[in-house]
């Protein structure tokens, strides 16, 4: 499956105030707490297992990581954008960095 059939398999799966408007503030809040979730799963795995990563933890944070890239898709549709075209765009901009040897550099214009 690549990303435009996984981005249009969601627009199918997505109920939320104001999806038809393109709303955008729905997908960014769920981006954002799905994000924690990943976050806390790990901070999770440091404080219980000692960073031990088994089967379970590796699930249950892939469970989560989908639902951030769920998010992503539908954020991505509420723009109107691509997510192939996104993925694209962001790995040309990483390799330039990298050819420029500024990829541990801040800033978005680097």
């Amino acid at each position: 499956m690549d990303f435009n059939e996984y981005q249009l398999m969601c627009k199918s799966t997505a109920v939320f105030p104001g999806k038809d408007e393109g709303d955008i503030v729905y997908p960014t809040l769920g981006l954002t707490g799905e994000a924690g979730e990943v976050a806390e799963k790990v901070k999770k795995l440091i404080r219980d297992k000692g960073g031990v990563r088994d089967q379970e933890f590796i699930d249950g944070i892939g469970k989560e990581i989908g639902d951030v890239l769920w998010y992503v898709a539908t954020l991505c549709t509420s723009l109107d954008i691509k997510m192939a075209t996104v993925a694209h765009n962001n790995i040309i901009k990483l390799l330039d960095r990298k050819d420029r040897n500024v990829i541990k550099e801040n800033g978005d214009e680097r």
